[in-house]
Formats: structure tokens, sequence, C-alpha cells
């Protein structure tokens, strides 16, 4: 989707993740109240641009805005682990020097892309873990805290029984391979922009995968497979985080721009579309370039995504016809 010159540069994309979504099994109401969260997170963060605020500031805004709504697995609408509670993961990065912070498994804090940022402001650190990412959450007074039963809904909890009873089935027909969970993970939230300046930056938030075990982390707070950005692109990824992982997604986006001169969108597909399917896994990407060209690739059935450009120009989607 290439970009028109003469307008407005800023830009902001987002998507609330990437999977399974069937036309057929989503409800008009359902579809209604996502494209209306993805409309108010596209409003939060370009408010900010739109008054001369910075890229990292209207992705951080509009992260912290898909997490507040249930629709997508982040903050509020996180999936549960096999235990019965929510362990969130989250990582924001600034194309200006590349600077970055990240968290995953945390339990206690209602907005951890927020924390992420305090991370890469607040500490010598790029990544903080489980117990020692809560110490630090500790330190900063301003971070609201929230049991981990207030990440709770019914229909993510609907998810997790119907998981474990596939688990049970599986393991009693000796058939629980990787290629089973195939479509049944929910996406991740993220957001990428461009403000006038010409900054760019990243952020990733996700509630990580249903009945995941031992500490299980995906890709989303790791710096190059979720979330990337620099001073030529900004990258957050969504999708199978084993597969993001081993091909380091958002990172080779980057490259193949840096070294191999492809355009955005052709970088984008090339690692979408073939690179992660070829391992045997799908996902989705959304980002921008220092241009204002915006890519926004999936190869599962459906991706909730949006974005809006400083002339106004904007839409909100879910399925391929848009």
């Amino acid at each position: 989707m290439a970009s028109d010159r003469a307008s407005p540069p800023t830009v902001l994309v987002i998507h609330g993740g990437a999977g399974v979504i069937e036309r057929d099994a989503l409800e008009a109401s359902a579809e209604a109240a996502i494209h209306a969260a993805l409309q108010g997170a596209l409003d939060a963060g370009q408010a900010l641009l739109s008054a001369g605020g910075s890229a990292l500031d209207a992705v951080e805004a509009a992260v912290v805005a898909l997490e507040e709504s249930p629709h997508f697995n982040a903050g509020k609408g996180s999936v549960y682990d096999a235990d019965g509670g929510h362990e969130l993961d989250a990582s924001i990065m600034d194309g200006v020097g590349q600077r970055a912070g990240a968290v995953a498994g945390v339990t206690t804090v209602r907005n951890p892309v927020r924390l992420a940022r305090r991370v890469m402001t607040d500490s010598p650190h790029v990544l903080l873990i489980g117990a020692g990412a809560e110490r630090f959450a500790d330190t900063q007074a301003d971070l609201e805290r929230v049991p981990n039963a207030w990440f709770d809904t019914p229909h993510r909890h609907a998810q997790l029984l119907q998981a474990q009873a596939r688990e049970a089935a599986e393991r009693a027909q000796s058939d629980a391979t990787a290629e089973n969970l195939r479509g049944k993970y929910f996406g991740t939230v993220g957001a990428v922009a461009l403000d006038a300046d010409g900054r760019l930056a990243a952020a990733t938030s996700t509630g990580g995968m249903t009945n995941k075990k031992w500490g299980r982390v995906g890709d989303s707070p790791v710096i190059g497979a979720g979330t990337w950005a620099d001073a030529r692109c900004a990258v957050s990824g969504t999708g199978w985080g084993e597969f993001f992982l081993r091909a380091a997604v958002a990172h080779d986006i980057a490259a193949r721009i840096a070294y191999g001169g492809h355009s955005l969108q052709a970088a984008a597909d090339a690692v979408i579309c073939d690179v992660v399917p070829a391992l045997g896994g799908d996902g989705g990407a959304i980002a921008v370039d220092r241009d204002g060209n915006i890519a926004m690739p999936f190869s599962t059935s459906g991706m909730y995504r949006g974005w809006v450009r400083g002339d106004g120009r904007r839409g909100t989607a879910i399925f391929r016809d848009v």
C-alpha cells in the first residue's frame, strides 16, 4: 500500500492479532465491537501524532487502548495459562538509537507495554521477566497494578477449558503434536508509527498462548522477533510465536530493506507469507517505513488491523477483502 508523498507524513498502523478468524463464526455485534475498539486505539495514537507527539508515545497509547479491550489477547483480554492464571508479555522499541524495553511473564501490571517502556527508560536493561519484572514494577509508583484475576474474562476461560479438553483427547490418542496447535492460538496486539519528525517506533503486547505451560514465552517481548524499529522501518508481529522466534521475523523484514534493497511490502510479504509458512508456522505483521508506506500481510484467515494517516484517511479490517 503506497503512500501519497504530498500528504502529511504521520502514519499509525495497529493490529489486534492474526489467527483463525472465520467470517461465519463472528457475530455481527462482536465484529462491530472489534471495529470500534480498533478505531478507539487509532484515535488514542493519532491524537498524539496530530499534536506533534512522538511515534514512541503514539504506539504506547495505541497499545494501551488495545490492552484495555477484552476483545484482544493482551491486558484485559489475555488468555489463560495452564494453571488458570495470566502471564503477560510486551515490548517497545524506538527507531531513534534503537532503544528498547520488554517484559515477560508479568502478572499484576495492568498495562504491560507501559512497564516495557519503563524498562527502556528507567533501567539499564532491555528485557525483564517474571518476579524480577514485578519487582522492577514495584519501583514505578505511578504504574497501575491489579490482581491477576482482573484479567479474567468468561470467553477466554471457555477457550482454556476447550483447549484442555482437546489436549486430554489428543493425549489419549497419542496425538499431541505441535501440528495440533495450528489455528488454536490467538494473536497479540501491536502498533507501529511514523511521526512528523520522521521518527519510527513499534510496540507489541500479548497474553501469550491459551493453556501455555512451563513459563512459555513467545516472540512478542523478544526484540527482533516480534518487535523492531530502526531508522528505516518499524514492525510488530502476531502469530505462532515459536516460528516468529526461529525466523527473527521483525528483524528479517527490516534486514531485507536495509541489506537487500527490498520495498517494505516485498520484505514483509516474503517473511510472513513465505519464510514462516515454510517452517510450519503462520501469522501476520504490520509495518511502516520512513516514507510512510505501510504493509499488513498475514497468512491466516484473518487479522484484526487498522491504519490512519495524518490527512485523516483511515480504516479497519478483519478479513482479506479490504
